[in-house]
């Protein structure tokens, strides 16, 4: 029997919410599942969804769509509202035209005000200078800085590549912090504050749903996922790399850096369990997501962050830092997300940000262009053994949750 011209439009519906939800960060298995439910109301029961990283299929019996999506940015908020419309939608069917009103009032949604995306980066990057060992005064500079490098992202890096964005991005991240430093000579740290500042250039989206897809079982979309995340890391330590090799154009070489340092009053607990919460906020607006969540992810970031100094306080040095902090910020999204009615990724994304080693990626980028390559093929391994222990922690609970929501489901329990 063909599908009538109400089914057809369900179906259209339905794949214009899975590109909706690709397009602004959602997992896989999100999309899949939101375009199922949404195709099923409406009583189409042959289709058939094939979802990639930027791509989505669907058919049905004399149908068949196929849609590419670039992924430029992504709105966290409009996740939320494609969530909410599926709720809706279990409760009470909506006429079709009405859900397609409710689709484009979400797809065309404003996004938040410019300036307060620049001074969320300008937050993150000055509370995660704190985080990564920077001072107080650090942290002032590097607000400085993150208020030109957000200039940045918020007007030029939409009209680049990404790869293009993260590269100059963290070249110009690198010399706004290096500039400082050549200005109060002594009063600054430099690692400290190219390490909190190139955090917001940090492919957090890709890198979280690639893990999320693996949980899921979903290895295609996983893997394509992480490679880019991690061609994206790539990029940002090659933009710091330029900045130095700029830098030493017009100085007369490589500038010299000493070992790292901590400083000991930042480094109190009652600073950095502050500064892990405002650095998540900042970054929380920065990805879009509803201001009446920036609480929630700014908890499960600080949390994340307390476990991760615990253990590192017991056992330094220890890969189980990162893999315990992951955990902690994985379960307290799960939570959360069901506490608030939210999609997991929202808290997620924001909350894994501070165990992310932006120290890694500085360090191995200095070490490269000042030819220290032993040093930099260490620190580049301790750097990814950090992001390997922190795929581990989102990859437990997330493989544990997708085996209780399924036995819930066989059980028949909402």
């Amino acid at each position: 029997m063909s599908m009538t011209p109400q089914q057809e439009q369900a179906l259209k519906l339905a794949t214009d919410a899975g590109h909706i939800l690709l397009q602004n960060g959602a997992e896989i298995s999100r999309v899949e599942e939101t375009m199922e439910r949404i195709a099923s109301a409406y009583g189409v029961e042959d289709e058939s969804f094939f979802v990639l990283s930027n791509g989505i299929i669907a058919t049905g019996q004399h149908y068949a769509r196929a849609q590419f999506i670039p992924i430029k940015g992504m709105q966290l908020s409009k996740i939320v509202g494609i969530n909410q419309l599926s709720r809706d939608l279990t409760r009470s069917l909506l006429p079709l035209d009405a859900l397609e009103s409710r689709l484009q009032s979400i797809r065309t949604a404003a996004g938040k005000p410019w300036w307060e995306l620049v001074l969320g980066v300008a937050l993150g990057v000055a509370s995660f200078c704190i985080l990564f060992g920077g001072s107080l005064v650090d942290a002032g500079a590097t607000f400085g800085a993150g208020l030109v490098l957000g200039l940045f992202m918020a007007f030029v890096s939409p009209h680049l590549s990404r790869i293009a964005g993260n590269l100059l991005g963290g070249m110009v991240g690198g010399l706004l912090c290096i500039a400082a430093c050549r200005l109060w000579a002594g009063a600054l740290h430099l690692p400290n504050m190219i390490i909190g500042t190139i955090i917001a250039l940090v492919p957090g989206v890709p890198f979280t749903n690639g893990i999320r897809d693996l949980a899921n079982e979903d290895y295609i979309a996983g893997t394509t996922r992480l490679t880019d995340a991690f061609l994206l890391f790539l990029c940002i330590a090659l933009g710091v790399a330029l900045s130095f090799i700029v830098d030493g154009f017009f100085f007369g070489g490589i500038m010299v850096l000493g070992a790292p340092v901590t400083d000991p009053v930042a480094s109190a607990w009652a600073i950095q369990l502050p500064a892990a919460f405002i650095g998540t906020v900042g970054f929380s607006a920065f990805f879009g997501a509803p201001r009446r969540h920036y609480v929630g992810c700014g908890v499960a970031g600080m949390l994340g962050w307390m476990l991760y100094l615990a253990v590192i306080a017991w056992a330094p040095g220890s890969s189980g830092a990162p893999f315990l902090g992951a955990l902690t910020v994985a379960v307290a999204s799960f939570l959360l997300a069901r506490l608030r009615h939210c999609p997991v990724t929202v808290f997620l994304i924001c909350g894994i940000i501070p165990l992310v080693p932006g120290g890694g990626i500085f360090w191995t980028a200095y070490y490269l262009v000042s030819d220290q390559l032993a040093l930099a093929a260490t620190t580049g391994f301790t750097a990814l053994k950090a992001t390997i222990a922190i795929a581990g922690g989102i990859i437990v609970v997330s493989s544990l949750h997708t085996r209780f929501s399924k036995a819930r489901r066989r059980r028949g329990v909402a």
